[in-house]
C-alpha cells in the first residue's frame, strides 16, 4: 500500500531512529558487500536502497527487538528483489556479450540452397528408398499406409526408409565437408 498515509512519528523518535541507523551502517555493508560478492558500488546502491526503505517504514519497528537483525533483513530483502527485478529485465547489455545478439543476415538463399541440395541427393539415392523417404518424411504417411500404398509388407517400406535416409545423410555430410 504505497498510497496509504503513513503514521505520525514524533521528532525525537525519528532523530533517535536516524542516530541508530548510522550506527548500524557499518554493519550493513558488511554484509551488503557479501551479497554482493565484493561489488564495492553495487553493495553502496544497495545500503543506501536498504536504508531508505528502513527509513520509509520505521514505524514498523518495535522498539526493544534487534534493530541489526531487521537492517540486515531489509538488506536481504532488498538484494533479493533487485536480482528478481534483474533476471526480469536486465536494464543493460554487456556489450562484449551482445557483439552479434540480435543480428541475422538474411536466410532465404541458406533455405533455398539447402532445399537444392536435397533434392540434388534425393535423385542420387534409389528410386524405392526415394518413394519410402517421401512418403513417410514427406508427406506423412505411416509405414502402414505406404506399405498399402507400395504393395510391399510393412518391413520392407521400414528398411528402404531406413536405406534411403541413411544414404541422405551420407551425401548431405559428404557435400558439406
Amino acid at each position: 500500500m504505497r498510497g496509504a498515509p503513513r503514521p505520525l512519528v514524533d521528532a525525537e523518535a525519528m532523530r533517535a531512529f536516524g542516530e541508530a541507523l548510522r550506527a548500524e551502517m557499518p554493519a550493513m555493508r558488511r554484509y551488503a558487500r557479501k551479497l554482493c560478492r565484493g561489488d564495492r558500488d553495487v553493495a553502496d546502491d544497495l545500503v543506501q536502497s536498504a536504508a531508505e526503505r528502513a527509513i520509509e517504514k520505521q514505524h514498523l519497528f518495535r522498539s526493544g527487538t534487534n534493530l541489526r537483525a531487521w537492517l540486515l533483513c531489509i538488506v536481504h530483502n532488498t538484494h533479493c528483489s533487485d536480482v528478481r527485478r534483474a533476471l526480469r529485465a536486465p536494464d543493460c547489455l554487456d556489450l562484449d556479450v551482445a557483439d552479434g545478439i540480435g543480428v541475422a543476415g538474411p536466410n532465404q538463399s541458406d533455405i533455398g540452397l539447402a532445399v537444392r541440395d536435397l533434392a540434388a541427393a534425393l535423385d542420387r539415392i534409389p528410386p524405392e528408398q526415394r518413394r519410402a523417404v517421401l512418403a513417410v518424411g514427406g508427406d506423412g504417411l505411416d509405414y502402414a499406409a505406404a506399405a498399402r500404398e507400395f504393395g510391399v509388407p510393412i518391413g520392407t517400406v521400414r528398411s528402404r526408409l531406413f536405406r534411403g535416409r541413411a544414404e541422405l545423410r551420407r551425401i548431405v555430410e559428404r557435400s558439406i565437408e
